[in-house]
Parts: structure tokens; sequence; C-alpha cells
């Protein structure tokens, strides 16, 4: 009996030696009045507050404010000097990967933020969280052609004797290479590595019917609402929020480019904790389908399309009916030859 009472008091003293050497257990920070999401506006910040944000707020008691737009730039500033704003911040997928190699990312808490219901390759994120996928797609005046009787490849975008009038592109090459090279005869399936030359003699041939090269998401499709354009590029979301208001605008999926939208915590951000639950708010099925049915920006949670209204769930870029008619962004390809192509874009524009 003694013996074993002997034990047990070594075995304590053990388990306190142990407990000591690791260090105290970290205990959950003080909860800020308020954290700072940065996004890129507009429908989608509707969306983010409704889906998530309000959520978040309803568990941690903690007010989630959002500002825009998304800035790579700003963020290595805030990071650099050391004051930095935001929590969490959007980031396009390709400058989320330079700003990971840059070290301007705080880690994925993977024991708060559980991917377990993600696509294999993105489970292992160590910092980009992929809160939703989105594409770029065409969209045209209804009133100009009937739904389904327009442009339905970007062969047909180029084509300005048969589908005559104004257009609007994004202002990057980001897209618009692709589109040429589609629009020029390549397979969806044998895009990369772009023929950066090819894609910019096909641009050639295009240019003056540009009117307008976009600058904002808002921008995009308000050019069709106005009438200023008739034909253009688009992030779906700013389509769809357009349709729901009554604008007569047809979406053609065929030869979309579908892409990642990348969420980041800024290196040094003094919220992080708080930043990192957001994710884990971010990961619910539920809410992601609330999210994709507001914005139609599908999250990646492979339970989450059960949940989406079947009448949005056309508009999505997920819809087994658009996803295998579109291509996904090469994003190793971008980040190896972003800066010498949009140099070459710049200088292009304006020569």
């Amino acid at each position: 009996m003694i013996d074993m009472k002997r034990r047990s008091v070594l075995a304590g003293a053990a388990a306190l030696t142990t407990a000591s050497l690791a260090g105290p257990v970290r205990a959950q920070p003080a909860k800020p009045a308020r954290i700072v999401v940065n996004a890129s506006g507009g429908a989608q910040a509707a969306g983010l507050r409704k889906a998530f944000f309000e959520e978040f707020e309803k568990r941690f008691g903690i007010r989630v404010v959002d500002s825009s737009p998304p800035d790579l730039g700003k963020l290595k500033a805030m990071v650099t000097t050391g004051n930095v704003e935001w929590a969490i911040t959007e980031l396009a997928i390709e400058e989320a990967y330079r700003a990971e190699a840059k070290g301007l990312l705080e880690p994925i808490d993977h024991k708060i933020v559980d991917f377990s219901r993600f696509p294999a390759n993105l489970r292992d994120r160590k910092h980009i969280f992929t809160r939703s996928v989105y594409s770029t797609v065409m969209g045209y005046r209804t009133d100009s052609w009937a739904a389904g009787k327009g442009p339905q490849s970007w062969a047909d975008f180029w084509d300005v004797r048969k589908f005559p009038g104004p257009r609007t592109l994004q202002n990057k090459p980001l897209d618009n290479l692709e589109f040429a090279l589609l629009a020029d005869g390549v397979p969806l399936d044998r895009l990369y590595p772009l023929d950066v030359d090819r894609a910019f003699r096909k641009l050639d041939q295009i240019k003056r019917h540009v009117t307008v090269w976009w600058a904002t998401g808002a921008q995009s499709a308000q050019l069709l609402i106005d009438k200023e354009c008739v034909l253009g590029s688009a992030w779906n979301g700013r389509y769809f929020a357009a349709i729901g208001q009554g604008a007569p605008i047809h979406v053609e999926w065929n030869q979309a480019g579908i892409k990642e939208s990348a969420f980041v915590i800024p290196k040094g951000a003094k919220d992080a904790y708080w930043a990192q639950q957001m994710f884990q708010v971010m990961t619910d099925a539920r809410l992601q389908a609330v999210y994709a049915n507001l914005a139609t920006y599908p999250g990646l949670n492979l339970d989450s399309p059960q949940y989406v209204d079947p009448k949005v769930a056309s508009h999505l870029p997920t819809h087994p009916d658009n996803i295998n008619r579109q291509f996904w962004q090469d994003v190793q390809w971008w980040m190896a030859n972003a800066r010498s192509v949009e140099d070459r874009w710049a200088k292009w524009l304006i020569g």
C-alpha cells in the first residue's frame, strides 16, 4: 500500500516536471473590441457579413469591421513597419503565394482551423486559406443578343462583325492572355505554359474594340448595366448581383477562368488568434452555403453544396454544368512569369 502511494507521488512529480519543461499552457488572449477583415467589397462584403461575420460576432462577441480593397503592396508596408491594421486580408491567389514566399504571413493554426472536409490538395496549406472559388466569365446584354444567342466563346468575343458593340475587359494580363489564346484556338487543356507572344498578337486584334479596361469588380458589371458596353468580362458574382437587381445580362460559362479566392493573416497581426477563429467559422459547410446563396462564390467544404439553394446552384462555378467547361488558373505559371508579363502589359496598353 505504501509502495503504491509512493509511486503515485513520484508519477505526479514527474508530470509536474514535464509540464514545467513544456512551459505554461497558453491562455486564450484577451478579446479585442473589433477585428478588421479586408476584402473586395461590393456584393461580396454583404455576403461575408451575412454568412460569416454575424456568426463570428455571435460566437465571440467581437465586432467585425470590413474594409477594401485587397492590396499586396499595402500588406507588405504594414508588415514592414509593424503597423498591421488587418486581422485578415483577401489576396489574389498568386499574390498570396508571393506574400507567403516573402514571409509576410502568419501560419494557419491547424489545431483551430479544420480542413478535414476540404479537397485533399488544400488540407496542408501552411499560410493560405482558400475561402472560395470564383470565375471570370463572359457576359452580355440580352437586349443586344437574346440569352443563349450571343457570344458563346472567346473566339466569338473577338468576332466584332458577328457580334458588334463596345467591349470591356479587366486591366490586367491575368485571364486576358488565356482568353486571347482560347480565341486563337488553343484548347482548354493545353493553355499552359502560356504562349505570351501569341496571346499579345491576338490581343492586338481586339484592343481598339475594348472601350473600357475595368479596374474594379463593381465597374465591370456597371458598364453593362449602364449600356456603356454590351459585352465584357467580370467575376461571376458581380454579374449575379446585377441580374438579381433586374439587369438584362446573360452569363456564358464556356471557357471561363476558375480560380481560388485566398484569405491570409498578415505577419504580426495583433489579433491573429481571432483571425484563426474566423477561418474556422468560414470552414462551416452550412455557412459556406449561405455565402454561396448570396454571392455565388462557393466554399470548398465538400459537404457545403447540399445546403445551397437549387435556384442559385446553377450560377456557381462548381455546378456540374459549369465546372468542366472552364480552365483552372495555373498559379505556379503566373508566379514565375507575372512580373515580366505585367510589365509587358503596361507597355502594350499605352503603346
